[in-house]
């Protein structure tokens, strides 16, 4: 394919792709396939042939569209609101048109740049605090996750190296192993599987904290089992506070919660995932109230926010500043 074929083929993407948001009410929500539905339809093994575009463009609606699941339909219920507009679309092929890899400033300085300054605009739309932000000369910031799952595993790992770095300077006598030993994580039990699994990429504990007759973690249930917990000689370390839970949008009670967590050296991570954009509404933002305890804050743009998946807003406090060490997040 060259450059003039890509103009017209181009074209004919973008000509499809807005019939069928303009028409997706007409689709079935959700497919009439069984699992394994694709495999008989394609061929075993890469062509070693080309085929021709047309015939690659007919297999959209001939085999793809009959196991697609129509999440931007009206009458799609299920999980989450899933974002998208034209606007983001334009946006997602100018991104893969210039394919640059931003892994450092040096890599893609435009794309290090405009994620930090957007991820300051979208910070300030939600009233964050100051030390969350970069600035000109701030030490906060956010970046870009593909998921609410990465934002808990990077917050975790950053927090357990941050103690095991800390316990160690006040316990030299004591290994890494040790230490790894004896750290516990909390989360609601009302919180995502993701935070449970990322304890345990992360080799850690972690324990359950009782949730209310509301559903929501309250203060006092936080210090029982860390009280119980010190008792037995374990290392509390982590808490993943949820605003707006998976099962019912329940709010943990952030200042309540907070205050403990920077008592008892305990980095306090936010999972917003579901509920963080509507606090760009000055009526809900009282919801966040508490964030300012917090080392770390999360919510996916790619629920409400109009913007395609994958879109997770991060940012922390940087209070966890990397050393020379051996040990490593």
């Amino acid at each position: 394919m060259d450059a003039a074929e890509f103009r017209k083929r181009g074209k004919e993407m973008v000509d499809y792709v807005a019939d069928y948001l303009e028409k997706i009410d007409k689709r079935q929500v959700f497919p009439d396939v069984e699992p394994g539905y694709l495999r008989p339809l394609i061929a075993d093994c890469a062509p070693q042939e080309p085929e021709s575009f047309e015939d690659i463009f007919k297999d959209i609606e001939k085999i793809i569209m009959p196991g697609v699941t129509h999440w931007h339909s009206p009458y799609f219920f299920a999980y989450f609101p899933a974002a998208s507009s034209f606007p983001a679309l334009l946006a997602d092929m100018l991104c893969g048109g210039i394919g640059c890899v931003g892994f450092s400033w040096a890599a893609s300085p435009a794309c290090t740049e405009l994620e930090t300054v957007m991820l300051d605009w979208l910070g300030k739309m939600i009233n964050l605090p100051q030390e969350f932000l970069a600035g000109k000369d701030g030490q906060g910031g956010g970046v870009i996750q593909g998921s609410a799952s990465e934002a808990t595993l990077i917050s975790l790992l950053a927090a357990r190296t941050k103690t095991i770095r800390r316990v160690q300077s006040e316990k030299p006598e004591l290994t890494e192993a040790e230490i790894m030993g004896r750290l516990v994580a909390y989360a609601s039990d009302q919180a995502h599987s993701s935070v449970e699994r990322a304890a345990l990429i992360g080799a850690v504990k972690i324990k359950n904290v009782p949730s209310d007759d509301t559903f929501s973690v309250c203060g006092s249930a936080l210090k029982k089992v860390l009280d119980e917990d010190k008792a037995a000689g374990l290392i509390p370390f982590f808490f993943c506070a949820t605003l707006g839970t998976t099962p019912c949008c329940s709010f943990d009670k952030l200042l309540e919660l907070g205050p403990i967590c920077n008592k008892e050296n305990i980095w306090m991570h936010i999972d917003a995932a579901y509920a963080g954009s509507a606090f760009i509404c000055p009526e809900f933002r009282h919801l966040l109230n508490g964030v300012e305890f917090a080392d770390s804050f999360n919510f996916n743009p790619h629920k409400w926010l109009l913007v395609n998946f994958d879109c997770s807003a991060m940012w922390d406090t940087l209070a966890f500043e990397p050393q020379s060490s051996h040990i490593t997040p």
